[in-house]
């Protein structure tokens, strides 16, 4: 990795805080840097343990963390940081195994992205950049959602079925906000990652299969025979009205 360039700085970047994990101190001091040149606070830790103890004392709004850690691994630092209420912060994963399984693994167990080493700097400044426009998005002003029994509530980022509160990640909070405020619409994979994930011309989507199950495992009653989340043979997904 080489020293950074001036990076522009971003409105969605300002006043948010990122917890840098990885207990290799020039992956991690090249990573901050970049960072902090985009606009963020940036939090370090060298371990897992660390991690959590910097997570409960600065509660941070992005996590990248890398999953071979000593000590506490990078797996038991995402269950631990996945428990508790809605403000659990997105997760970026960093990580050497780059095989699909191992992609998708980290996907359905909550990251909300996943990024193999070696890596740009700059692209992961985007893609977290990417993930708090997002949330900032989501966060705005609005009415309620409401499709069936589930109630979208953007000023407090809640989802519910009935009178059943649905505790969600970022990114699937995101995916079905977006297919909720066009139901009845069919999206290819293409189309969500590129609206939802704000990836341009990523040919990978099968991140979107792997979400779009879990979201059904938590919103739908009977995953097996979906109510909401249908798949449009040839094309997609949709959102039933």
């Amino acid at each position: 990795m080489s020293a950074p360039a001036a990076l522009p700085r971003s409105v969605s970047a300002r006043r948010r805080r990122i917890l840098v994990v990885d207990d290799e101190a020039t992956i991690a001091g090249v990573v901050g840097r970049y960072l902090l040149r985009a606009g963020y606070d940036v939090d370090p830790a060298g371990t897992g343990a660390a991690a959590l103890a910097a997570a409960r004392a600065r509660p941070p709004d992005l996590v990248v963390l890398d999953l071979m850690l000593p000590g506490v691994d990078g797996w038991e630092v995402m269950r631990r940081l996945r428990q508790g209420d809605r403000t659990r912060p997105a997760i970026v994963l960093l990580s050497a195994r780059g095989e699909e399984s191992d992609r998708v693994v980290g996907l359905r167990l909550g990251a909300d992205d996943y990024v193999v080493k070696p890596f740009s700097p700059a692209e992961l400044v985007a893609r977290v950049d990417a993930i708090m426009r997002r949330v900032a998005l989501a966060h705005e002003p609005d009415t309620v959602v409401q499709v069936g029994e589930l109630r979208i509530d953007h000023a407090a980022r809640s989802v519910t079925r009935g009178d059943e509160p649905l505790a969600l990640t970022q990114r699937e909070y995101d995916l079905l906000l977006y297919l909720a405020r066009r139901p009845g619409h069919a999206f290819t994979r293409d189309e969500l990652m590129e609206r939802v994930w704000q990836y341009a011309f990523y040919t990978d989507t099968s991140t979107v299969t792997v979400h779009m199950r879990r979201l059904r495992a938590k919103v739908e009653p009977d995953p097996a025979r979906p109510r909401y989340l249908e798949t449009v043979r040839g094309i997609g997904y949709r959102l039933r009205p």
